[in-house]
């Protein structure tokens, strides 16, 4: 019988495709700027993935309607936009398995983040920026299990920042930010922002984020 002789640019050419037909629910992708955190005013292109295993009642994306999107298609989106910054969110992204869309994003010189509230802990080696904003505040019974990264940001809606004392030594930059809620007054929003503020002035360690994208009306 003859022998069968694999290549490795062929193994190579298999994986690529295999990663590009990989599928995602996706609820939106859209290039804008960073408006919060530490890579605030840094233009990126978001890909907003669907469902989250939380339901915090001040999230402002509905991540239950979207569509399935392979990876090809998503690459095909993302070309069109001038910019090589990445920023995987949802919703919860790391319920997917990120690694066939980051291995094909970053064959094409991609940086890559994500913002996840750090139930599920993420593999090493997958992302170039960890974002993660621990929901603990108000689901106090769910365990944070990605304990470094790059920023901790943390909705501020009255808790003790003593609950992060365990957590923010894995982290390079704190980062507290009021929560906004669309629904409340600009009153009550902005007592709110006094109260965030006055809290980090008292904690220096930390510093203040504000969703600026959503005072200059962009996405």
């Amino acid at each position: 019988m003859e022998s069968v002789v694999i290549h490795h640019s062929d193994e190579a050419n298999e994986g690529d495709q295999h990663d590009m037909d990989a599928t995602y629910n996706v609820v939106e992708i859209f290039h804008s700027v960073q408006g919060e955190g530490y890579r605030s005013g840094i233009p990126h292109v978001f890909i907003r993935f669907g469902n989250c295993n939380l339901r915090c009642e001040w999230c402002d994306t509905n991540f239950d309607e979207y569509e399935e999107m392979r990876v090809s298609d998503i690459l095909d989106v993302v070309l069109e936009y001038p910019c090589r910054n990445i920023i995987f969110t949802g919703g919860e992204p790391m319920m997917n398995d990120l690694w066939p869309i980051a291995r094909v994003l970053k064959q094409h010189g991609y940086h890559l983040s994500v913002e996840s509230n750090g139930t599920i802990a993420i593999p090493e080696g997958l992302l170039d920026w960890i974002c993660i904003s621990p929901k603990d505040q108000m689901y106090p019974q769910v365990s944070v299990r990605q304990r470094t990264g790059n920023e901790l940001k943390c909705v501020y809606v009255g808790q003790s920042l003593s609950m992060y004392d365990g957590l923010k030594d894995g982290f390079d930059h704190l980062f507290l930010q009021p929560c906004y809620d669309e629904h409340d007054t600009v009153e009550q929003n902005g007592r709110t922002f006094a109260l965030t503020e006055d809290v980090v002035k008292r904690n220096p360690e930390w510093r203040l984020s504000l969703q600026t994208h959503k005072w200059m009306g962009i996405l």
